[in-house]
């Protein structure tokens, strides 16, 4: 879907419902959905294709069929399901798939925007619905904006996988540095719950135990091949707190930095 498709169709909202549970959606022709995760990530189903982890938004086709929205058990999720058609009827309106965005503040205020006219305001007269329906109108036409604008820019032609493994080769270089999860979930372009889907369907395990596994080996070697302090290599590894290093190291280990130090020594 591009913009120039866009130009002559008039998008409509026709509901706007939170949730926070598993929803069965289904689908009626003409009829569009636009999936927004709020909060935590949540899976589709539909029949014969493979589950699909949606981390921000998804575009769902009427042609597509049924579906399931499913939350995580474990997890808390909260998502809007967003339904419109768009004028005229018999223009082609092609979008689908993962949208990103960065502008998830803006995105999240025209939504609660959109609740809070759709359930709240009254309307008495057929002016002032059509005046709301305007309303609602111009907001999701400024969503879809933000989505097909932002994900052309976050989406750079590339694919998650992709995206891990550039993490993963920025941590190995930069493991000394302070690395954050929401730091480096920004830098690979997902929100926070997808990437630590994603990272640990990759390596096994959860970021920090990633890094901090990393971290301990580079001691080690350090340690094997300075003689550098105790303390010194802590920080050396990206450490800025001796204790946490030590605590951390016996537990990666089963001994402490300085009986490890000690026990080179001897050799």
């Amino acid at each position: 879907m591009n913009f120039e498709q866009l130009i002559p169709l008039i998008p409509l909202i026709d509901q706007v419902q939170a949730y926070t549970e598993t929803y069965k959606v289904t689908v009626q022709p003409l009829r569009h959905h636009l999936i927004i995760v709020r909060q935590g990530h949540l899976t589709l189903h539909r029949t014969g294709h493979e589950p699909i982890i949606v981390s921000q938004a998804y575009a769902c086709h009427p042609d597509q069929g049924d579906y399931v929205i499913q939350v995580p058990r474990t997890k808390a999720v909260s998502y809007v399901l967003l339904t419109y058609h768009v004028l005229p009827d018999d223009q082609t309106w092609h979008l689908h798939g993962h949208l990103t965005t960065l502008s998830e503040i803006k995105i999240h205020y025209m939504l609660d925007e959109l609740i809070r006219t759709t359930e709240e305001v009254p309307t008495s007269t057929a002016e002032e619905e059509a005046k709301m329906s305007f309303r609602k109108r111009m907001m999701l036409e400024r969503i879809l904006y933000i989505y097909l604008h932002e994900s052309d820019l976050t989406h750079e032609k590339k694919t998650a996988a992709e995206a891990i493994e550039g993490t993963l080769s920025y941590i190995n270089e930069h493991y000394m540095l302070e690395l954050t999860l929401p730091m480096l979930a920004r830098r690979a372009g997902m929100s926070v719950g997808y990437f630590t889907v994603l990272f640990k369907k990759k390596t096994g395990t959860t970021l920090m135990n990633y890094l901090y596994t990393l971290r301990i080996e580079k001691a080690k070697m350090m340690f094997q091949q300075t003689d550098l302090l105790a303390k010194e290599i802590a920080g050396c590894v990206g450490f800025l707190d001796y204790f946490h290093f030590s605590k951390v190291f016996k537990k990666k280990t089963g001994t402490t930095p300085s009986a490890y130090q000690g026990a080179i020594d001897k050799i």
